[in-house]
């Protein structure tokens, strides 16, 4: 990935995943790196970003969303995970 914008190295929690972006007028598709971390020193949140690889891209230009979260909804994004991995799970092994 050239240009990138967020660190990538052994702790990072996803380095290569398929990705989209949609918007007004486009659909482009491209690996993307995903982390999640929180601030070393007094931590208050937790940070989940992501930064699709702007090689593949002809509309967007080089960035990384980001997201802020309390620790109640980092919970409850993970809840949410862990539940829509059981229904592919489970529509898989069918």
């Amino acid at each position: 990935m050239a240009d990138r914008i967020m660190t990538v190295n052994a702790y990072t929690t996803l380095d290569l995943v398929d990705a989209e972006a949609e918007g007004h007028g486009f659909d482009e598709a491209a690996f993307a790196t995903v982390n999640v971390t929180s601030p070393r020193t007094d931590p208050d949140h937790v940070e989940f970003a992501m930064e699709l690889d702007n090689t593949a891209l002809d509309t967007l230009p080089a960035h990384a969303d980001r997201l802020r979260l309390t620790p109640e909804q980092a919970r409850e994004l993970a809840s949410a995970l862990e539940a829509e991995a059981e229904t592919v799970d489970a529509a898989q092994s069918d």
